[in-house]
């Protein structure tokens, strides 16, 4: 028996071919509105800094580790151990918002450059407050001599001192009071300032697909710099809150996260480790023979509006 595929051939020829011809008319015209309809763009979300520059202020509160002081000067050489201070806040008022008086509480300030997208140069100004705690007992190790001591109030209370605590004026780790009326009071308030050169780094943690600016970014650096205090200290009952004056150099580490609000505007806040060497402050009204050295690690917490151009 024979079979002859004829019929079956000739019963799906035409079918065959209209579809073909239709596959190749859709083909041709979906190729045509393809090649008229213009292409589209794509929304870049990642941020591009290089060449932008941002300048940015804020407020703070901060910690200091225990600091040890060397006093030295006239018919004086000791060391108080472990001394123990705090910052000083001002109270929410309108100080932090009026322009003649927003510089009063612990600000910072900082005007910077990116030259590349994730890295920066800044400048910048922390304007700390150190508070030394009246009243504290510390360990003593040095000498009084009030007998080489021609200021006669400074004479009178070192002998005070004297009397209460080492007839010999020796002091051999004893313990004694930061009383602020005769001994010392110290208080670098108008203020314990920073200034530094930054390097930043910022890395996107998280960008809105919708708003090309809006996000999230991580901002590490580290800075070194100068101190400059304006130190009110009074020392044996002679002080004064004196002029501002380079009195060492510091460094620090920083990490903290900035909110991209706009292209222009940001808000950060940042957490700050410090180290800062002082070798020149002012202890009393004998600028020229009194001083003193004192070492603070600092830490530091700030809130800022910045913009960026």
């Amino acid at each position: 028996m024979s079979f002859s595929f004829l019929p079956l051939t000739s019963r799906f020829r035409y079918p065959v071919v209209m579809i073909l011809l239709l596959f190749i008319s859709s083909a041709e015209t979906l190729q045509s509105q393809q090649s008229e309809d213009p292409p589209q763009k794509r929304v870049d979300f990642s941020l591009h800094e290089k060449g932008k520059v941002y300048i940015n202020w804020g407020y703070n509160i901060s910690w200091y580790n225990k600091s040890d002081i060397h006093f030295s000067g006239q018919g004086h050489d000791f060391i108080l151990y472990d001394v123990v201070a705090h910052d000083r806040p001002s109270e929410l008022s309108l100080d932090y918002i009026n322009p003649t008086t927003w510089s009063i509480p612990q600000f910072n300030f900082r005007f910077g450059y990116f030259f590349s997208d994730k890295y920066s140069i800044s400048i910048g100004w922390d304007h700390m407050k150190y508070v030394a705690d009246d009243f504290q007992t510390v360990k003593m190790y040095g000498y009084l001599d009030a007998a080489v001591v021609a200021d006669p109030i400074m004479k009178s209370n070192m002998e005070k001192l004297n009397s209460k605590y080492s007839s010999s004026g020796l002091y051999n780790s004893l313990d004694v009071e930061m009383t602020p009326e005769d001994f010392i009071h110290l208080e670098h308030t108008d203020g314990l300032n920073y200034a530094s050169i930054d390097i930043e780094r910022f890395d996107e943690l998280w960008q809105s697909k919708k708003y090309d600016r809006f996000g999230i970014s991580l901002v590490t650096g580290a800075g070194l710099g100068l101190i400059v205090p304006r130190t009110d200290c009074h020392l044996f009952g002679s002080g004064e809150n004196h002029y501002w004056n380079i009195a060492g150099w510091g460094s620090s580490l920083k990490a903290g996260l900035q909110i991209n609000v706009t292209r222009l505007i940001y808000l950060q806040s940042d957490f700050k480790i410090g180290y800062l060497q002082m070798s020149n402050l002012h202890t009393s009204t004998h600028n020229d023979i009194d001083k003193a050295t004192q070492h603070i690690v600092f830490y530091e917490n700030y809130w800022l509006i910045g913009f960026r151009f």
